[in-house]
């Protein structure tokens, strides 16, 4: 016969689960959060791997808005460009679930890198969304810097403008691109935490 656990056993298992620690949430001065993913094409990424490399991890979802505005207007493709061109590892991470708003194949990541032009050094696909909430990453898009010892020296959005509108790209204040200015000039980055904006990520 199936003996069902007493209080007191669940007890003790609560009070044990709630003294776990949580995890941390990723903090700019601190090394970045771990992961490991895998791109559209089956490759493994580590980030203790690109050690001696900085990165940039963007999260996007295609259907969403304002990662639409970021890629009509050809921003989000300047700004892939520049970076890697730069020596930065840009990898663009997708964390919709399936059956969620944003979630594709390889083969369909792969097809809107190609439709759009785009530029990242590989496409993660995260659809447990493991990666995202060690990023704590919230919105499409959210975006992190980590420079080449791992340490986490900006997150948060894009730009200053926080709308769909493809007009308000011209005139933003693009933190990424201040930031990269920044590390090249050896200065600290001067506003290393800013609010994203954009669409939920579809967890």
């Amino acid at each position: 016969m199936l003996r069902l656990p007493g209080i007191a056993t669940l007890i003790a298992l609560t009070t044990l689960l709630l003294a776990l620690p949580a995890a941390a949430a990723p903090e700019v001065g601190k090394p970045a959060p771990a992961f490991t993913g895998t791109d559209t094409t089956g490759k493994t990424w580590d980030l203790a791997r690109l050690a001696g490399q900085p990165v940039i991890l963007e999260w996007t979802n295609h259907d969403c808005p304002y990662v639409r505005k970021h890629y009509g207007s050809g921003n989000m493709q300047a700004l892939q460009k520049a970076a890697t061109a730069a020596g930065y590892v840009w990898l663009s991470v997708i964390s919709s679930a399936p059956g969620k708003q944003g979630n594709v194949s390889p083969a369909e990541a792969d097809a809107l890198t190609k439709s759009r032009d785009a530029a990242p050094t590989a496409v993660l696909l995260d659809p447990r969304g493991t990666i995202g909430r060690a990023y704590g990453a919230r919105t499409t898009p959210h975006m992190f810097i980590i420079d080449e010892q791992g340490i986490l020296v900006y997150m948060g959005g894009i730009d200053d403008r926080p709308s769909t509108d493809l007009a308000d790209v011209e005139g933003a204040r693009n933190y990424v691109r201040l930031a990269m200015a920044d590390r090249a000039a050896g200065r600290p980055v001067g506003m290393p935490v800013t609010r994203p904006y954009g669409c939920s990520v579809k967890y």
